[in-house]
C-alpha cells in the first residue's frame, strides 16, 4: 500500500501539471494537504468499524465537493468562492477534488489492500488491477474486467475471442470483514499476541520510490520556476 508522502508526492504532480499561474508554496499546501487527510482514516478505525481506506476513502468525498463547487459557480454573480478568491480560487479548488480522487483514492484503489470506493452507498473494498496487451494471436487483451459470456454454470467464460484472459479487479470485502493495519492501529482484528509492531511505510516498491523521487523532484522543480518567474 502507498504510504502518505508517496501519495503526497503524487499530488504535488497534480498540483505542478494543473494549477499554471496559481502554482506556489500556499496552492500547493492546499492541494497536498487535502490528499494527506485522507489518511487520517487511520484514526477514525480505533472508534469505528468502518476505518482506513474507508471513511476519506470514497468518491463520495470528492463527488459532494465536486457538486458543491458546481452549483456555487453556477450562479457566478453570487459566487462565494469567486467573489472571495477570484479565478485562482476556483482553480486551486478543482485542481484539489482532482488530486484527492487521483492520488488519495486512485492510487490506493489499485494498488494492494484496494480502497473502499464508494461507502457508505455500497459498502464493498475492491482492488484494482490487471494488464492490457496487443498480442498477434488474440488481439487486445485486457484483465481488469471480464467480459467473457458465462459458462454453462453461470461463472465467468474467461478467455473470449481474444478479448479477455481473466479479471484481476478484486471485491474484497465490506468494511467488517477487511480491516487495513496501519501504524496507529497496527492489529484491527485484534487477533496478534504480545507487543504487536507499528510500522509506519515510507516506500513499499520499487514504483512507489520511483513516483516518490520523481514526484518530488517535479513538485520542487517547477516551485523553483514559479518563484523565479515572480523575482
Amino acid at each position: 500500500m502507498p504510504s502518505t508522502v508517496v501519495h503526497v508526492a503524487f499530488a504535488g504532480m497534480i498540483a505542478a501539471a494543473l494549477l499554471g499561474d496559481a502554482f506556489d508554496r500556499r496552492s500547493l499546501l492546499v492541494v497536498v494537504g487535502a490528499v494527506a487527510v485522507a489518511d487520517l482514516d487511520a484514526f477514525v478505525g480505533l472508534v469505528a468499524v468502518a476505518g482506513h481506506r474507508t471513511v476519506f476513502h470514497t468518491f463520495l468525498v470528492p463527488g459532494a465537493a465536486a457538486l458543491a463547487l458546481a452549483v456555487d459557480l453556477r450562479v457566478s454573480d453570487r459566487s462565494a468562492l469567486r467573489s472571495r478568491y477570484g479565478a485562482r480560487g476556483v482553480r486551486i479548488a478543482w485542481v484539489t477534488v482532482v488530486a484527492f480522487a487521483a492520488a488519495a483514492i486512485g492510487l490506493d484503489l489499485f494498488s494492494a489492500g484496494g480502497a473502499n470506493p464508494l461507502w457508505p452507498l455500497h459498502d464493498q473494498f475492491y482492488q484494482v488491477g490487471g494488464r492490457i496487451e496487443l498480442s498477434d494471436q488474440r488481439g487486445v487483451v485486457q484483465t481488469f474486467v471480464d467480459l467473457s459470456p458465462p459458462d454453462a454454470d453461470g461463472t465467468g467464460g474467461g478467455d473470449a475471442g481474444g478479448v479477455t484472459d481473466g479479471a484481476s479487479t478484486q471485491a474484497r470485502g465490506s468494511s467488517r470483514e477487511v480491516n487495513v493495519s496501519t501504524g496507529v492501529d497496527p492489529d484491527p482484528d485484534g487477533d496478534a499476541d504480545g507487543d504487536v509492531e507499528r510500522l509506519f511505510p515510507i516506500v513499499r516498491s520499487g514504483w512507489q520510490l520511483l513516483l516518490l523521487i520523481v514526484g518530488t523532484f517535479v513538485t520542487a522543480a517547477r516551485l523553483r520556476v514559479s518563484e523565479t518567474v515572480e523575482e
